[in-house]
């Protein structure tokens, strides 16, 4: 049994974008992970045309909502929340996620016993419950980025690190993302020039940057990466290299241009692929629907 805090202690913050049926098992879910904590959630929605703000108002009056005109993007939209709260932890988190009872606590455990610790990330686990390589990442410096555009991945993924215990990581992955309010005053709250896509990067980068260290811990979420995001869209290849670009040229424009060259050529030439992949998997699914239906099962 864990003891009640007086405090206020954590705000989680979700934005949500037409994943209604998502958004309450993750709410549902964070709600026995804060069991004994003081603490509240904030949902950010970012004018979905599904049911979303209804039901909440109607089955969720715990939660607090803000209601977006438009959609503003991730980074705005969690910046929104976390100026409304005053807790001593913030933690960011997708909607397409299941929070397990022990993660939460046990992430505030470790940064209260490590104040050095700006922010710590989860082992995020997928439909089959498997470890998602994603849940510790290197920051993607040219190199790492050349490397990973190249297919070698295992830097970018730090594969070295082990599954089963705390390790510190560069970046932390916005679909869950525990940080310290501390670190975030010193640092700043999410870079906006972001709409979707590498500002959980960006902060992580200057939460180093700013003496602070990120940390992976084996706790668990369910993460069903892309309920919230058409991945086979052209905005979302446009969307998420652009990301890329604006990560490369605020932290690393100060390169030479005979440096620089090969990282944008490199960007521009990946994303060109995966729009080829995208159209042949249009064309695979025109053809022969059946086959691509079993292909995603």
């Amino acid at each position: 049994m864990y003891p009640v805090c007086m405090a206020k202690k954590v705000s989680i913050v979700i934005v949500s974008y037409n994943v209604r049926p998502q958004l309450t098992e993750c709410i549902d879910s964070v709600r026995l992970a804060l069991a004994g904590l003081s603490g509240d959630i904030t949902v950010v929605d970012n004018c979905s045309k599904d049911d979303t703000v209804e039901y909440l108002q109607k089955h969720y009056l715990d939660v607090q909502l803000i209601i977006n005109q438009e959609n503003v993007g991730f980074a705005r939209a969690n910046n929104q929340a976390i100026r409304q709260t005053d807790s001593e932890y913030v933690l960011l988190l997708n909607p397409d996620t299941i929070v397990y009872e022990p993660t939460i606590h046990g992430c505030i455990d470790f940064m209260d016993a490590h104040p050095e610790a700006g922010g710590t990330g989860v082992r995020m686990l997928n439909r089959e419950g498997k470890a998602a390589p994603e849940s510790r990442r290197a920051i993607p410096t040219p190199w790492v980025a050349m490397l990973k555009m190249l297919g070698c991945t295992r830097r970018y993924y730090m594969s070295n690190l082990p599954w089963d215990e705390p390790s510190r990581i560069e970046v932390i992955s916005g679909a869950y993302c525990m940080l310290r309010r501390k670190a975030l005053d010193e640092v700043g709250l999410l870079d906006e020039d972001y709409f979707m896509y590498g500002e959980d990067i960006d902060l992580s980068y200057r939460l180093l940057k700013g003496g602070w260290q990120n940390w992976y811990l084996p706790y668990d979420i369910v993460h069903y990466k892309g309920g919230s995001t058409q991945k086979t869209s052209f905005r979302y290849v446009h969307v998420f290299y652009q990301a890329m670009l604006i990560f490369f040229r605020k932290h690393y424009g100060h390169l030479s241009f005979f440096f620089s060259l090969p990282i944008k050529v490199a960007i521009y030439f990946r994303a060109f692929l995966a729009l080829i992949e995208m159209q042949s998997a249009r064309l695979r699914q025109f053809i022969n629907p059946r086959t691509d239906a079993y292909e995603k099962d």
